[in-house]
C-alpha cells in the first residue's frame, strides 16, 4: 500500500497565481532555519501582462488592523523579503533548490515557477496570545506569511483578488543535548521555633515534551514547630512581550491540590504528576500558543530557545515555563506560604528524519487550510478563496 506526500496549495481569487507548498511547519534548529520553499503557478490570461512576485514577511503586531492606530493597535515588520518569480529573473532550473519543488514543476508544468527563501537566523517562532474576554478582540501575535501576487510592478499597488496570503508556522524542536535535571531547594526559620522547614523540589529532566506527564519529586522535612496544612503544585507559563512593552503574562495552566499535610517534627516524600496541555485550557485567554486556538494542530507555545548574541528584543515575545510548589503554613496569626520555582522546558521532540522514499510518494494535493476543532467557525483568514479545478495540475 502506496502511502502519499501531501501538497498543500491556495490560489488568488482572479486565478492569475496559485502557491504550492510541500509543509506549513518550519523547524528552527537555534543554530540554522529551514528555507522556505515551493512553487508558483501562474495563468498568462489572468495575469494580463502582469508580472508575478513571493513575499517572505515576519511581524510583530498587537490589536486588530481597524484599531485606532494611537496606542491601540502596533504593528512592526520584523523582516521581509520579495522575489520575482515570473517573468523569471534567472533559469528556471537554477531556481530550484529541493527535491519537492523538482517534482512539483514536473508535475504543474511549463507555467510553475520555483521560489525559495532563507530564514535570518535571529527571528522569534510563533507565538499567539490570546486574548482575554475583555479585550475585544486584540491579539498579540508573531506571524509568518508567504504572499504571492501579481502586479505591474513590485511596488505597484495590488488588487486583493490577484493576491493569495499563507500563514506559516516557524517551532523549534528540542535541543538533543539536554541540561542536567533542575532541583531548587529552600529553608525557611520562623520565629519562636528552634529549628527551620527545609522544602527540595526536582524534576526528572530539563526538558519535557507537549502532553508528557511531569514528576515532581518533593521532600519536606518539617522540624520546626509549624503545620503544613496544604501543599498546592502548578505549571506556569510566562510569557514577556519583549518588542515593544517588556510586559509579562503569567498563566496557570495546569494545577495540582494535593490536600496533603505536614505536622511539625514530621517529613513527607512524594511524587506528584502534572499535565500542561491545550487540551485543559481552551476557555483560558491570556495563554501563548503556537497557532490559533480553533486548529486542532495548535499546542501551548515551545519554551524560547535563541541563539547566543541575538538580543530578546528582536524576538517579539518569549515563553518560559516553571513548576510552582507552594506550602500553606498554619500559624496563631494567621496561614502563611513558602514557594518554590522549578524551571523547565516545554517543546516538540524532533522528529524522525524524513524517509528517501517519501520523495518517491504520489503526490496529494490539498487546500492550505488547517484542520479546524469541531464546532469551531470555517471562516477564511485572509478573504482568498481556491481555485477549484481551474488551475488544478494535470497528470502527467
Amino acid at each position: 500500500m502506496s502511502t502519499k506526500n501531501i501538497v498543500f496549495k491556495k490560489i488568488c481569487k482572479d486565478k492569475s497565481v496559485g502557491v504550492y507548498m510541500g509543509k506549513r511547519d518550519f523547524v528552527d534548529r537555534v543554530d540554522s532555519v529551514e528555507p522556505v520553499d515551493g512553487v508558483i503557478l501562474i495563468d498568462h490570461e489572468a495575469l494580463q501582462g502582469r508580472k508575478a512576485f513571493v513575499t517572505l514577511s515576519c511581524t510583530f503586531s498587537y490589536g486588530r488592523d481597524d484599531m485606532d492606530v494611537m496606542g491601540v493597535a502596533f504593528r512592526r515588520e520584523l523582516f521581509m523579503s520579495t522575489r520575482q518569480v515570473y517573468p523569471p529573473l534567472q533559469d528556471r532550473e537554477k531556481g530550484v533548490h529541493t527535491k519537492i519543488q523538482a517534482r512539483l514543476l514536473r508535475k504543474l508544468g511549463n507555467d510553475a515557477y520555483p521560489f525559495f527563501f532563507e530564514f535570518p537566523d535571529n527571528l522569534p517562532c510563533s507565538v499567539s496570545l490570546q486574548p482575554a474576554p475583555h479585550d475585544d478582540g486584540k491579539q498579540c501575535t508573531v506571524d509568518f506569511e508567504v504572499k504571492a501576487f501579481s502586479a505591474e510592478s513590485q511596488d505597484a499597488k495590488v488588487r486583493k483578488r490577484s493576491s493569495v496570503k499563507l500563514m506559516l508556522r516557524k517551532i523549534q524542536f528540542a535541543p538533543e543535548d539536554e541540561g542536567a535535571p533542575p532541583t531548587v531547594e529552600t529553608t525557611r526559620d520562623f520565629v519562636m521555633s528552634d529549628k527551620p522547614l527545609h522544602v527540595q523540589a526536582s524534576l526528572d529532566k530539563e526538558i519535557y515534551y507537549h502532553g508528557e506527564t511531569i514528576k515532581v519529586h518533593v521532600n519536606i522535612t518539617n522540624s520546626s514547630n509549624k503545620n503544613i496544612k496544604n501543599v498546592i503544585l502548578s505549571v506556569d507559563q510566562i510569557s514577556t512581550v519583549v518588542l515593544y512593552s517588556n510586559d509579562s503574562y503569567v498563566k496557570c495552566v495546569d494545577i495540582e491540590d494535593s490536600g496533603d499535610s505536614v505536622p511539625a517534627g514530621a517529613t513527607l516524600q512524594k511524587v506528584y504528576k502534572l499535565l500542561p496541555v491545550l487540551a485543559n485550557n481552551k476557555e483560558r485567554r491570556g495563554i501563548a500558543l503556537d497557532g490559533k486556538l480553533k486548529h486542532e494542530d495548535t499546542n501551548l507555545a515551545s519554551s524560547s530557545i535563541i541563539r547566543e548574541g541575538v538580543l530578546k528584543e528582536v524576538n517579539g515575545i518569549m515563553v518560559s515555563y516553571r513548576v510552582m510548589v507552594k506550602l500553606i503554613v498554619g500559624g496563631m496569626m494567621g496561614s502563611s506560604e513558602v514557594g518554590l520555582e522549578v524551571p523547565f522546558k516545554l517543546m516538540h521532540p524532533k522528529p524522525d528524519a524524513a524517509r528517501e522514499s517519501e520523495l518517491e510518494e504520489e503526490m496529494v494535493f490539498e487546500e492550505f487550510k488547517r484542520t479546524n476543532l469541531k464546532g469551531m467557525a470555517d471562516e477564511d483568514e485572509e478573504g482568498n478563496v481556491s481555485g477549484g479545478e481551474d488551475m488544478a495540475p494535470k497528470e502527467k
